[in-house]
């Protein structure tokens, strides 16, 4: 099976699909053999991602224009700050400024000056979604860590999360491709 390996300071493995590949992240001191072994035992469900990620390519949706990014900037000017302002008052936190972006890697972050950034690819998404992104960076102004508090601080506002975020993992990828270059 190829894959492609980055190691680092992590503690265990992680396996990703990305753009049909396989990318496995393991610690600096894991041996060839262990990371291999793990493999081995998740054969079956790289396999059915795999598939599925391969899928999605052929059936890729084009490129944004300029001007489509343009809207949906614009579209997330209207929206996000609105979700924003509601949801800060649930966790209970303050911020400062949100900025709209077009990245290619996150859908949103928190500065420790409590700045918000989003992705405007995010109006593509269900408004749950979107929903789960603005929560999730809201919990940073409580906790800056992605640590066992922090997702109990996301939780406790927003107890169905994970369902809300696995669109996210599930179609994500697909979003960031419509990406221009």
């Amino acid at each position: 099976m190829e894959y492609e390996l980055i190691r680092s300071d992590r503690k265990t493995v992680g396996l990703q699909i990305r753009d049909g590949r396989l990318i496995v992240r393991a610690p600096r001191r894991m041996s060839r053999q262990a990371v291999e072994a793990i493999l081995a035992e998740k054969r079956s469900w790289i396999e059915n991602h795999l598939r599925k990620a391969r899928e999605q390519l052929m059936n890729e949706a084009p490129k944004l224009s300029s001007s489509e990014l343009y809207s949906l900037a614009q579209k997330a000017l209207d929206v996000i700050p609105e979700r924003v302002k509601h949801y800060a008052a649930l966790v209970g936190v303050d911020y400062g400024r949100v900025t709209i972006r077009a990245q290619k890697t996150r859908w949103g972050s928190c500065s420790t000056k409590g700045n918000l950034n989003f992705n405007c690819l995010l109006m593509l998404a269900p408004p749950e979604t979107l929903d789960a992104v603005v929560v999730h960076e809201l919990c940073h102004r409580k906790v800056m860590d992605h640590s066992p508090a922090f997702y109990a601080e996301v939780l406790r506002v927003m107890p169905d999360y994970y369902e809300r975020d696995r669109w996210l993992k599930e179609n994500g990828s697909q979003l960031l491709r419509r990406l221009p270059q």
